[in-house]
């Protein structure tokens, strides 16, 4: 095979076992609930712990790849995943999940990034996005296979030798990155240095754009992490769903968001970056007060497409980072992606923290949470969302450069 699509393949790969470990636990949380006795607060923060750890690891993985390559750099990390996946299946109690989890998010910290740092290399600006988009697209498809074909894997053989299968497929996924994978082409000319760290990081936190830009993936990208990892599933449970439905309308969301990434790029070109990132924003936040008000006795279909529409707009996020792209000079364009993705990844951790507070503010004594803790969190996504989207249009819409069809 050609050195880049094995390039691609070998990341892609990778990023695909990303995806479905950050989505594991809406699918298992029943199991972990009812074999370790988890309360939703305990279910809420150890599922979090892999955004806290992925998000903690974002600036220092810059300055590593930048000096080591994302060769060494990514599958390295990815052997704190493998340990993290072992220990996750051996847990029997609520310490050993949490570690485990954590350094599973440690592990799969430097994949996106590591792999956007390769094609920056090996592919030429003028296709760069487009292999990004593709590469997002199938890395995220990922989260299809934590929908119902792990329903499927678990009702067969349960979460621990999944996580235990888990642990042997990331090592294999490592070591095909650390053999087949290279820093740049041959003879490739060295980056320009890219001046000092901290003063650049300054310029970026002082600028107004940044604070939108934040803001908005830090409700979006976190919503949909809170969601799609983890709480998805305990509130479609809370309809009185059967699993196998739940596995399906998980499916039908991933599907939506992998649809999303394959088409938000073209209809940014098509009607203009902001254009398309405002109105997907405002509608991810209208899906949410939608699930909100569904009711149990209603038929199953207006609750797909709800699912379906925050799959394919939650997608849409990914323009925030081109957006960090075209309002910073080049030199600080790097770094301000990162910034971004500190407070997008951050968001899915502290939101799925924090819903697990919401809803096991209502939990029984048995720990079985009503409906209404979920109706409750979804308005609180929802108005943070909401909140996130005037903010960043209210300045996003006066730059007409961004504002017009590239």
């Amino acid at each position: 095979m050609p050195r880049r699509p094995l390039l691609f393949t070998v990341f892609a790969i990778a990023y695909f076992l990303s995806y479905f470990f950050r989505s594991t636990n809406a699918v298992i949380a029943e199991d972990l609930t009812r074999d370790l006795g988890l309360s939703a607060s305990q279910l809420g923060l150890m599922t979090s712990l892999f955004f806290l750890t992925f998000a903690a690891a974002q600036l220092p993985l810059g300055r590593a790849l930048d000096r080591f390559g994302p060769r060494f750099v990514t599958p390295a990390l990815m052997l704190a995943a493998v340990v993290g996946s072992a220990l996750f299946a051996a847990a029997e109690a609520f310490a050993l999940l949490a570690l485990g989890r954590a350094l599973i998010g440690l592990g799969m910290a430097g994949v996106l990034m590591g792999a956007l740092k390769a094609f920056s290399a090996w592919f030429s600006p003028a296709r760069f996005a487009t292999v990004s988009g593709v590469f997002l697209a199938i890395g995220s498809s990922g989260a299809l296979g934590a929908a119902t074909p792990l329903a499927w894997l678990n009702a067969a053989v349960g979460w621990r030798a999944v996580f235990w299968g888990g642990a042997v497929v990331t090592l294999f996924s490592a070591l095909l990155i650390a053999l087949f994978s290279r820093n740049a082409p041959p003879h490739a000319a060295a980056p320009p240095s890219q001046g000092p760290a901290a003063g650049g990081f300054r310029d970026i936190f002082r600028d107004p754009v940044f604070w939108r830009l934040a803001a908005l993936s830090f409700a979006m990208i976190g919503s949909m992490f809170a969601y799609q990892g983890l709480w998805a599933g305990p509130f479609l449970a809370a309809l009185g769903l059967p699993s196998t439905q739940v596995g399906n309308l998980l499916l039908l969301l991933s599907g939506g968001v992998v649809l999303g990434y394959f088409t938000v790029g073209w209809l940014a070109d098509r009607f203009g970056l902001v254009r398309v990132a405002a109105a997907s924003a405002l509608l991810f936040t209208l899906t949410q007060f939608g699930m909100a008000a569904y009711q149990p006795t209603w038929p199953l279909w207006p609750l797909g497409g709800l699912f379906l529409v925050f799959g394919v707009t939650g997608a849409s996020s990914v323009l925030h980072y081109a957006h960090a792209r075209q309002s910073f000079p080049a030199h600080l364009t790097g770094r301000a992606v990162t910034a971004v993705n500190v407070f997008a990844i951050g968001g899915g951790a502290l939101l799925q923290w924090g819903l697990g507070g919401i809803v096991g503010g209502f939990a029984s004594g048995r720990g079985d949470a009503p409906l209404e803790a979920f109706v409750a969190a979804l308005f609180v996504t929802g108005a943070l969302c909401l909140g996130a989207t005037l903010f960043y249009t209210a300045l996003a819409w006066r730059q007409s450069p961004a504002m017009t069809p590239r």
